[in-house]
């Protein structure tokens, strides 16, 4: 068991790719919002990459252990101490019984970190997956986020825990994320609804070109950008409605940019699975990671637009880069 002494802001159980296959029942994937940070905090412990783990957003998480693992945390620095000794980020450690790992709040860029237990936290599959999708109250414990006094049950760790002790992530494969401020190259294809049946080429150039702001009332189900005045190639959605972003209800794309009316909207791993508004492009999945450290109000964006082929070579290069054979002995 895992003991939760303090849930911090939110915490939630999360596995990778999450709660796949379901969209057409309108349940979107849930997961973690970094799976890069994510997969690689697994694959340091001697977990499969996509095991069962914590997503913490911005910090306040303590938990006790009660017997003797291997621990990691990837992802923004929250100034995390193992029986108040500071832990490094992506590298793993060994903890045992009675040990309590704290975390502070952000201590700099990003905005989500990832702790990893070696053997995986094992609470039951809800439609094939442990992940927490909170707008659903399924998954993880009990479909919400974590709080003092719970207790999470953990899996028999497939490597002995002293043995996936003492590892880490080389530097040249640990991301830099960008500051206060700054701005995230996002890799983004276009499409769906594009031009020039939708918007016009001005539109998709401006899109592929502006600095978009975060919004500060965004998360794991959008990511609002800024209000634009888009020109638009048709004067009206016809039948699909009034206004020229209306569609005919149409199924959404995880990572979708969905532009509902003047305001476009990034459709996160919690996001809407369906609706009558266009989506001008999609989030190449490689990227998806980035949005999960950006911080709302803080963060810009500006799209980098790659073709349907190089998307998927950017996975294919990403899940190579995640694996054991890239470790170092700290």
């Amino acid at each position: 068991m895992l003991e939760v002494r303090n849930g911090g802001f939110e915490t939630t159980v999360q596995d990778y790719p999450g709660r796949i296959g379901m969209l057409s029942l309108g349940f979107a994937p849930a997961g973690p919002m970094d799976d890069y940070a994510f997969r690689f905090a697994n694959v340091l412990v001697g977990n499969p990459p996509g095991a069962a783990g914590l997503e913490i957003t911005a910090g306040g998480l303590v938990v006790a252990f009660r017997d003797e693992r291997a621990i990691a945390i990837c992802g923004a620095d929250m100034g995390a101490r193992l029986n108040g000794q500071p832990v490094e980020l992506w590298r793993s450690y060994l903890v045992r019984a009675g040990d309590v790992l704290e975390f502070d709040y952000l201590q700099g860029a990003g905005f989500r970190t990832y702790l990893a237990v070696s053997g995986g936290i094992d609470v039951p599959p809800v439609l094939g997956s442990r992940a927490t999708y909170l707008p659903g109250a399924i998954g993880g414990l009990e479909g919400r986020k974590l709080q003092a006094g719970d207790t999470l049950p953990l899996g028999e760790p497939v490597v002995d825990p002293a043995q996936a002790a003492g590892r880490r992530v080389p530097s040249a494969l640990v991301p830099s994320y960008p500051g206060y401020n700054e701005v995230w190259e996002v890799e983004a294809t276009r499409g769906p609804q594009a031009d020039p049946d939708y918007m016009t080429a001005d539109d998709m150039a401006f899109f592929f070109s502006h600095q978009w702001k975060l919004d500060a009332a965004s998360n794991r189900t959008g990511y609002r950008l800024d209000i634009h005045k888009w020109q638009w190639a048709r004067t009206s959605g016809g039948a699909g409605g009034g206004h020229p972003s209306n569609i005919l209800d149409n199924g959404y794309p995880v990572g979708a940019v969905n532009v509902c009316g003047d305001q476009p909207i990034i459709l996160c791993i919690d996001g809407p699975t369906l609706g009558g508004f266009i989506c001008n492009a999609v989030v190449a999945k490689a990227a998806m990671w980035k949005l999960g450290q950006m911080v709302p109000g803080w963060s810009y964006i500006r799209f980098k637009e790659v073709t349907l082929e190089e998307a998927i070579a950017l996975l294919k290069k990403q899940d190579e880069t995640i694996h054991e054979s890239n470790l170092e002995r700290s």
